[in-house]
């Protein structure tokens, strides 16, 4: 596997680069060299970091089964890993090169949604693109195939069973200062409304806070009886130990739609009472997809294997998924981006293996507690 970081001295979007790469209309065919070169976009460093050690090795695991098989469309797949944490300044312009100069083929990219709209704006539709990660919904762009669960279903899935067995009146919501955070207290608000409670307050707070007193007070002044946490990564990890240092546990419940396993260890056993996350995958899932995906991650890293969560899982996802996008259209000689957005793709997962690109209806959610270090799955839907 290639490690890019940056390799251009270019502005990234710049309008000289742009120029290099008029919109497409639909996938290209594979190049006439024997291997597909994929760019793997995940961040490396920054809040989002501690989402790479996985990201990076569930990806290899889904390149060495195909590999051992057909490979992405009957050629030897190669990754290209890109920096994409929220941080790096040359995301872009490095992906921009790389397409100019016929050296990637596609992009699998787990990384936030403010880094995925700032792809979009600087590359056209030239290679296909599968986004992974949770997100809030509604991408459309040509050529971006978004196949991670929404928030608007991870919500409904979790007030429901909150507002049935918890009963909070009064939330609050904290989240980073980007698109997802605020997508999804804007759905929130609607639906604990729809529950009989009140969304009391939403702050917004910029990558990489480490002070959090003023949301801690307006928990306590607003006596707030949940918590909406909609932090990331290493933010999410500080907020929830001051969380528990504060002592609010025992006032209010906390419930987040974007925190794995990583995460939980780094808050810690003692900071983790009352925290709920609804998700599409916990590495706890006691199902035959995960059971037999586990095992074949452990056997392939062995035990020092980096820890599984929904994070990481979504790229070993998304290179499957890309090699069944390249056999539908070449099976359909088919290569318009709208055709291919409607075609059912069969694939393995870790969750299930029969997806359609155009709707995420159908991925099973479950709403898990956090006990001590790992999730205890207590509802799915």
């Amino acid at each position: 596997m290639l490690s890019i970081t940056a390799s251009t001295t270019k502005a990234p979007g710049s309008a000289s680069l742009r120029a290099r790469l008029p919109a497409g209309t639909g996938l290209r065919p594979l190049p006439a060299r024997d291997h597909v070169n994929v760019a793997l976009c995940v961040p490396l460093g920054g809040i989002a970091g501690i989402w790479g050690p996985s990201a990076l090795a569930s990806a290899r695991l889904a390149v060495a089964e195909l590999n051992r098989r057909n490979g992405m469309g009957g050629k030897h797949c190669r990754l290209l890993t890109v920096n994409a944490a929220d941080d790096a300044p040359d995301t872009e312009a490095t992906l921009i090169e790389l397409i100019a100069d016929g050296q990637i083929d596609a992009m699998v990219g787990m990384h936030t949604s403010a880094m995925r709209q700032r792809l979009l704006r600087a590359l056209a539709s030239q290679i296909p693109y599968v986004y992974t990660p949770l997100y809030e919904g509604g991408e459309a762009t040509p050529g971006v195939f978004a196949i991670g669960e929404t928030t608007g279903r991870q919500l409904m899935l979790a007030l429901s069973w909150i507002a049935r067995h918890r009963r909070p009146r009064r939330w609050l919501a904290v989240g980073n200062d980007y698109v997802w955070p605020r997508a999804t207290h804007r759905m929130a608000r609607g639906l604990i409304a729809d529950h009989g409670a009140d969304l009391r307050s939403e702050h917004y707070l910029p990558f990489g806070s480490e002070n959090f007193d003023e949301v801690i007070d307006q928990i306590r002044c607003q006596q707030v009886d949940a918590v909406l946490v909609s932090l990331i990564g290493q933010d999410a990890v500080a907020f929830n130990r001051a969380f528990g240092r504060a002592g609010l546990a025992r006032q209010a419940l906390r419930l987040s739609c974007a925190l794995g396993e990583n995460e939980l260890l780094g808050i810690g056993a003692d900071n983790t009472d009352e925290l709920y996350v609804a998700s599409g995958y916990f590495a706890s899932l006691d199902t035959e997809a995960n059971l037999a995906f586990t095992e074949r991650y452990r056997q392939h890293f062995g035990e020092r294997a980096p820890t599984l969560n929904t994070f990481g899982q979504s790229t070993y996802e998304g290179l499957h998924f890309l090699a069944a996008l390249f056999s539908a259209a070449d099976q359909a000689r088919d290569t318009d981006w709208a055709s291919l957005a409607r075609t059912r793709l069969y694939y393995p997962s870790a969750r299930q293996g029969d997806r359609n690109p155009a709707s995420t209806q159908a991925t099973p959610l479950y709403l898990a507690r956090a006990e001590d270090n790992a999730f205890r799955v207590i509802w799915n839907a």
